[in-house]
């Protein structure tokens, strides 16, 4: 059934003015009567266009500072009426209530104000009571009433008032009915989250206004989309559009970076949201050469990220090499335009924006949410376990090392030699697996193990690893401990002038 109404009355209450003044003359062109209030009342007459105010249809003012200006059963009245129930135009008629057709509303900006950094009072009164009753009671109605509750509606409204004459069907209102209900569960969702944000309540409220269809999920055949406010984070400088896959490994490039974001010269290339190769030097080239040569194979396809500007000369050693994707705080215009070489390479340039603090997954029939782990080890929270101390240099490739394991999928082992990434195990059912797939590694590209160190990302439960680790000359070793057998671990170290740390922090990744 098409259910055409025409718009006699509209209810006009809004916090942003622009845009406004052509729907408004629109309206009075179309002989429409125009209730308003407040700041809006002033700026329609302001513009010449004829309006009345809300307060003389209520026979009250505005009150409480601008509070309480529209919640009255007059106004109420006028927009849940249903046309076809004589009961309700019945009371129409008594108490003198004009039938609202068009409700535009918008919300107080409370998340721009939480945002800027508000104070608490002004994020308070940026909670919104009118409008989000209006725009409910709207789209309840949406049978009979159009909701308009956002400015970037009004180029379909205009739309629509230019090319039917002021006349909606009920698909025209229904979809601008969902759209009001996204517009309030998003709302009350922000302030709840407010309210909630040092909390860890037993309830779970997401909500995001963006998002971005991608070409497709994990697979091609699986469907996948990017719900939030990619912008906030990056600016995309080239290439093809972000897929499912590289969001994944840029959501591990940026969140590995963000533990060496005060070290020199960083690089990292990331596979599979696992570092295959990282480096820090004194030079950006060099961190990134040093990178490269960790797994150059894997290297392949991968994710490269920098914490400091990429310059020409190190822009030139990544051409050569194929890469899914770039990450940078900033680049020289020279080193940018050697990236833009190849058409389907995605450059970014990373925003200094803080990310979320905890993570949620799908899991079962459910939600799993926690922290994140944003533990990092440093020096003075480090307990020597053995005879031997570590040498300050090798106390910063332990903690290095640390950093890795810690963004390195579990069971995991890292091999750190001189702040470079000599190999990794990941992902391995036994740790012992991960220590021997890191070595295989490291010496088919080639590396030398003796005095390097070694990170684990849980406690060893037998000498086993460590054992492993001497015969190839690492002398440093770094884990969480916490093992009823730590102490055969020790010993074993003790007796063949090994070092090792404890850290007390486990960094499982699943």
């Amino acid at each position: 059934m098409n259910q055409e109404r025409s718009i006699k009355n509209a209810l006009i209450s809004v916090f942003y003015k622009d845009g406004l003044e052509d729907i408004a003359k629109e309206l009075n062109n179309l002989g429409v009567t125009i209730y308003s209030t407040g700041g809006t009342l002033s700026f329609l007459e302001e513009k010449g266009i004829e309006v009345k105010a809300v307060e003389n249809l209520t026979s009250y003012p505005s009150i409480l500072g601008g509070r309480v200006k529209t919640l009255h059963p007059k106004v109420f009245g006028g927009i849940l009426s249903r046309r076809e129930k004589k009961e309700d135009q019945a009371h129409l008629e008594e108490f003198e209530i004009p039938e609202f057709d068009l409700v535009i509303v918008d919300l107080y900006p409370f998340e721009e104000t939480v945002a800027n950094g508000g104070s608490e009072s002004d994020i308070i009164e940026k909670i919104d009571i009118g409008g989000i009753s209006l725009i409910r009671a709207a789209a309840k109605n949406h049978k009979d009433v159009l909701t308009v509750s956002s400015r970037n509606q009004y180029p379909e409204l205009l739309k629509l008032l230019q090319e039917k004459k002021g006349k909606s069907n009920l698909d025209d209102r229904k979809s601008l009915a969902i759209k009001a209900f996204q517009i309030s569960s998003h709302y009350d969702t922000s302030i709840h989250n407010y309210f909630n944000q040092n909390a860890f309540e037993p309830n779970l409220k997401i909500s995001e206004e963006e998002s971005k269809v991608l070409r497709y999920g994990e697979n091609p055949h699986q469907r996948g989309i990017f719900y939030g406010k990619m912008d906030d984070i990056f600016t995309k400088l080239h290439g093809k559009e972000l897929s499912y896959n590289n969001l994944l490994d840029v959501d591990a490039a940026v969140n590995l970076m963000l533990d060496y974001q005060n070290e020199s010269s960083t690089f990292a290339i990331l596979k599979h949201n696992n570092a295959c190769g990282f480096a820090t030097r004194e030079k950006l080239v060099d961190a990134y050469k040093d990178a490269l040569a960790g797994d150059p194979i894997s290297a392949f396809g991968g994710i490269l990220i920098s914490n400091k500007t990429i310059d020409l000369e190190t822009a030139e050693e990544i051409n050569q090499l194929f890469c899914e994707v770039v990450i940078a705080p900033n680049y020289e215009e020279s080193a940018l335009e050697v990236l833009k070489q190849k058409k389907n390479r995605i450059v970014l340039k990373q925003h200094n924006t803080s990310l979320e603090k905890y993570t949620v997954r799908t899991t079962l029939n459910g939600y799993l949410v926690q922290e994140k782990d944003l533990a990092v080890e440093k020096k003075d929270a480090l307990t020597t376990v053995t005879k031997l101390s570590p040498s300050e240099s090798e106390v910063e490739d332990l903690i290095f090392a640390s950093k890795l394991v810690k963004h390195t999928k579990s069971n995991a082992i890292v091999l750190v030699k001189n702040k470079q990434l000599l190999a990794s195990g990941t992902g391995q059912t036994s740790r012992v697996d991960a220590l021997q797939q890191a070595i295989v590694k490291a010496k088919h590209f080639g590396f030398d193990l003796d005095g390097a160190v070694m990170a684990s990302d849980a406690f060893f439960p037998f000498p086993d690893c460590v054992e492993i680790a001497n015969k190839e000359g690492i002398k440093s070793v770094i884990q969480p401990g916490g093992s009823i057998k730590d102490e055969l671990s020790i010993k074993y170290c003790d007796d063949n002038k090994m070092k090792m740390v404890f850290t007390g922090i486990r960094h499982f990744k699943h």
